[in-house]
């Protein structure tokens, strides 16, 4: 047999897709975030006279903050099941749409109750519930196996640039004539051309492409495994939830969802409480360490794929030793801040950025480690883990709640920073006992 050389090596149509799912992730996460910073010109009149305010107190506000993850762990797992029957592309595109317009009507809703606001965050909760599993089924149809690190962890760092960016420019755009309403139409926008970009270039996999080569094409396939001749298998629900490296990649996510969720949503009221930054310097301070994440993800991809492709490690200790990067690392940093006594801010952010940036390695663990055990229900895979693991991102911000009662006391946070670490190591300790990146038994069983 002819051997087939891929031309498109360093671009091709694969790496279109990757961008797309890319640019879904900084518009889903902008979304989800940008309330963060702006929720504090929403509730504080000395910000912006000009714009309407809400005497809405702390324990509404952990609720407002919180709410976007009661929806969003609800669908995971239909969410993979519809995307590996169906395919995901046209439930992306229903899933933004909805999206953008929860996004339109936050300013409109804020003016009637806070709970208004509360439903338009479960509703676009509930629909970025479909991104990860449906993002997961497309690397694992797109992403050659020797690319899977690098490729995988640039679409899921666009998460965190999401926050980067949302989070000064929300600032700026609250502290400024333009108003905090302008954010959320802002995101709205973006989730618009999103859509009509993923349209027109998107796909559910290399064969349903129109314009892809040849060589590309059966490069993927010949990778990847999967082709458009693949036959269905039913989901093997016994021996998917019996599996210990499915449970070890559970816990692993659930770790990584409760420190990620509680520095995502407190960050900025813990740099206005204890370390008094006003809103400008807040959001763009609170952004820093999720700039850090992402470039230090390019690293820790690259150093993945290198250490693989070398085969100086396994698939599986390559995944560990990502994952023990991305846990220990964040825990041993919110430990040192919460032994500093009375942190200066010069400390304290250096600490959180080093607990965020450092996380960065997590993309080349965990997050893709679903395809690496079962690249036919990779999809299904992430709605699981994703699903219970962000029930984690649910209840840590409702812990800080009951925690910290005066978000000035230096203290109270001191707790929430030991929890998340002691949460991070013990998370990370069974996922490296129990965690594997081959492909399980179960994966091809006749059902």
């Amino acid at each position: 047999m002819k051997k087939i050389e891929c031309k498109e090596f360093w671009f091709g149509v694969r790496h279109i897709q990757v961008a797309l799912l890319f640019a879904i992730l900084v518009v889903g996460h902008g979304m989800r975030v940008n309330l963060s910073v702006a929720i504090v010109a929403m509730t504080d009149p000395t910000i912006n006279p000009h714009f309407p305010t809400y005497d809405w107190s702390v324990s509404t506000r952990s609720n407002v903050l919180s709410s976007f993850f009661w929806g969003y762990f609800i669908p995971q797992v239909a969410a993979g099941l519809l995307a590996e029957k169906y395919g995901p592309k046209w439930f992306l595109v229903a899933t933004m749409a909805m999206s953008s317009t929860s996004a339109f009507l936050i300013p409109s809703m804020a003016e009637f109750s806070p709970w208004c606001v509360i439903a338009c965050r479960i509703i676009d909760g509930f629909c970025q519930g479909f991104f990860y599993p449906c993002i997961q089924y497309l690397l694992s149809k797109w992403v050659p196996v020797n690319e899977r690190s690098r490729m995988g962890a640039f679409v899921y760092a666009g998460g965190p640039l999401g926050t980067v960016i949302a989070m000064p420019v929300t600032g700026w755009i609250s502290a400024s004539r333009m108003g905090w309403h302008t954010a959320f139409y802002l995101y709205g926008i973006l989730g618009v051309l999103w859509i009509i970009g993923w349209i027109l270039l998107g796909a559910n996999d290399a064969s349903q492409h129109k314009t892809i080569s040849e060589s590309e094409r059966m490069h993927i396939e010949k990778s990847t495994g999967h082709s458009s001749e693949d036959k269905k298998y039913a989901t093997p629900w016994k021996h998917m939830l019996t599996s210990l490296p499915v449970w070890a990649l559970i816990v692993g996510y659930s770790g990584q969802y409760w420190g990620y969720s509680m520095m995502m949503t407190q960050i900025p009221t813990y740099m206005n409480g204890v370390l008094r930054f006003d809103i400008q310097s807040n959001g763009l301070l609170s952004a820093a360490p999720y700039l850090t994440l992402w470039l230090t993800s390019f690293f820790f991809s690259y150093m993945a794929d290198f250490l693989f492709n070398r085969k100086m490690l396994s698939m599986t200790n390559t995944r560990k030793l990502a994952t023990a990067i991305g846990l220990v690392g964040p825990a041993i940093a919110l430990l040192s801040l919460g032994l500093i006594s009375e942190p200066n801010r010069g400390e304290a952010i250096g600490l959180l950025i080093l607990a965020v940036g450092i996380n960065s390695a997590i993309y080349s663990g965990t997050e893709v480690n679903h395809i690496d055990i079962s690249p036919r229900f990779a999809a299904t895979l992430m709605g699981i883990t994703n699903g219970l693991g962000n029930v984690f991102a649910l209840i840590a911000p409702l812990i800080v709640q009951y925690i910290v009662t005066d978000e000035t006391n230096a203290s109270e946070w001191r707790i929430v920073f030991f929890i998340a670490a002691g949460v991070y190591f013990g998370c990370d300790i069974f996922y490296s006992i129990f965690g594997k990146a081959e492909t399980q038994y179960w994966d091809t069983l006749e059902t």
